[in-house]
Order: C-alpha cells, then structure tokens, then sequence
C-alpha cells in the first residue's frame, strides 16, 4: 500500500484534476451501484455532508439510538444543518420498524417533518451486526419518497458476511458513506456516493466543511488498493468468531451469544464492562466500551491467529478483581 502511494499520479483535486481521487471515486460509485462519488478526509464529513444535501433546516431525521451520527459524531447534525433526531430501538442492529412508522405517522398530528431516515451497515454498537436485505426492503417501502443515507463505515463486512453485492445493499438508499480504513486498512479516507446531482452539491458543502484537498491521490491509491482486497475481510470475521466464543465463555454472567458475531466485532452488556476493559488491557488483550456496561473489542488485519490464540488463553483462567 505504501509503494501505491509512492508511485501515484497526483493533481490538484479542487479543481478536479487528480486522476487517481478519480479513478477511486468511479470504483467506488461503480461497487454500491450509485452515479457519482466523494472522496473525504473522514466518514463523519461523509455522513454530515449527506445530512446537508438530503435535509432543510428544522427537518428530523429517524436514525437508532445507538448509531455513529447520533452518539459520536458530537452534535454535528444539529450544529452543522440545524436538524434533530428521533430515536427509535437498534438493539437488534436494525431499526425498530413500529418506532418508525410511529414517527412518520406523527406529521399528520402537527409532528415535524421527517426529511431522513439513517441507518448504520453493519451496525457497531450491536456487534457489527450486517442488516438483513429483506429488513432493507421493508424500511425502504415503509420511508416512501423520503431518502436514506446508510452509514456503511463496514459496508464491505455486510458483503462478506451475507454474500449480497454492495450494489444490492445500497440500491435501498440514496446515499451511502464508506470508511477506506477500518478493515479495509487504507489510512486516511472516506466516501460518499449517490446521485450525481447530489454528490455535485455535497462537494460545495465538501468545501465548506474544509475537506477538499489538493494533491491526495496518494491518499486515493491507498483505497483503490483497499478496494481490491474487500475478500480479505473474511479472515477478520473468523478469528472475531473464535473470540466471541471464547468472551461467552468466560462472562457466561453477561447472556452473550457468540453466534451474533457475524463479522469483525465481539461486543456485550456487563456490568463491570469497564473494569473488565482496564484489566484484559493489563495483560495485553486491548479493547474498549462504546457505553458504560457495553464492552467491544475488534478484529483487523493487524490481528493474527497467534494473538487470538493468546487471548483465548488469557479469558480461559480470567475473573475482574472485587
């Protein structure tokens, strides 16, 4: 990956004159089945860019409770597009569709108006759960003529994991937003793609948000090489399956079920998850909390079957102190 940086053609991308940023965002745009791409620094600035182009000010939009745009992305809906959320249950990875179609039935009682719905594929705070095409489907026909962004930061886990083409997953939303790094192992990058009128717009609101780069096609060779080894993410989804039984076995008291591991993701519900987090990091097994009884640890390339290996010896014999 870094000899593809190296050798990289480059040109000034704010006049839309690199090839390689190019050639990327035609890949990508070509694997999810949309007209048109952006290429971005990060997935925040891709999911808050579709937020701008697909909202008005005072719109709401329907997203899961525990979704990236709501939790981690600090506000930005709210500061950068004057919008707000309604929450409905993501437990499960997908959204609760009677919490739904109860907040769309709403406008007709003098409720705000829905200008989105959002969703997260795979789903991260649930275990990297991949949605199901069929439970796609059914939120597409049940939005109507609303639009949908999916924040498929792991877009590329859901392929591997279900074995449906990016291009049949996103055919359910307008936009679509993927991560380059995560598994994909690209170091720097994101995109956005949907309509190209859309994506025409979302590289104004790119500018404003102070993410057009110039020369980055050495960024942009980094993802083309990602994009090419999507295959590999199947080595993530088994060594995290190795994990999660061996985490289930070891806090039988938190209910886990190691057959919800569907892709790269180990998380689950204790209530010392936080101690637990602090004390496996002690003895060289890294993880964190994405809520304060909600443990997750993840698998990546960097991550070999020696290190599982040893970490399944570590949980074997581990108990938190007190």
């Amino acid at each position: 990956m870094r000899e593809a940086m190296a050798a990289a053609v480059v040109g000034d991308d704010g006049y839309g004159e690199d090839p390689t940023i190019a050639a990327l965002e035609a890949r990508y745009a070509a694997l999810v089945g949309k007209e048109a791409a952006i290429f971005v620094p990060s997935g925040v600035m891709a999911n808050q860019i579709a937020v701008r182009v697909l909202t008005q000010p005072g719109d709401v939009i329907i997203a899961g409770k525990s979704q990236h745009v709501v939790s981690y992305e600090y506000g930005a809906s709210a500061r950068n597009s004057g919008v707000q959320f309604a929450l409905v249950d993501d437990s499960t990875g997908e959204l609760n569709l009677d919490d739904v179609r109860e907040y769309l039935a709403a406008e007709d009682d003098h409720q705000p108006h829905i200008g989105l719905l959002s969703i997260e594929n795979t789903h991260m705070p649930s275990g990297g759960t991949p949605w199901s095409l069929d439970a796609l489907r059914t939120l597409k026909s049940v939005a109507g003529e609303r639009p949908i962004h999916l924040d498929g930061a792991r877009l590329f886990n859901a392929v591997v994991a279900t074995k449906v083409s990016a291009a049949e997953i996103c055919a359910n939303a307008t936009t679509v937003m993927s991560c380059l790094s995560k598994g994909l192992c690209a170091p720097v990058g994101s995109l956005l793609a949907g309509p190209a009128a859309l994506m025409e717009r979302g590289r104004i609101e790119r500018k404003r948000l102070g993410g057009t780069m110039r020369q980055a096609g050495f960024l942009a060779a980094a993802g083309l090489l990602a994009l090419d080894n999507i295959d590999r993410l199947a080595e993530d989804h088994a060594r995290a399956a190795t994990l999660a039984q061996a985490f289930a076995a070891a806090f039988p008291e938190s209910g886990y079920d190691p057959a919800t591991c569907q892709t790269n993701i180990v998380a689950f519900t204790h209530p010392q998850a936080r101690q637990i987090v602090h004390e496996l990091a002690e003895r060289g097994v890294a993880g964190g909390t994405v809520a304060p009884r909600r443990a997750r640890f993840v698998v990546h390339a960097g991550i070999s079957d020696d290190d599982v290996a040893y970490a399944v010896d570590v949980l074997k014999d581990f108990h938190p102190r007190g």
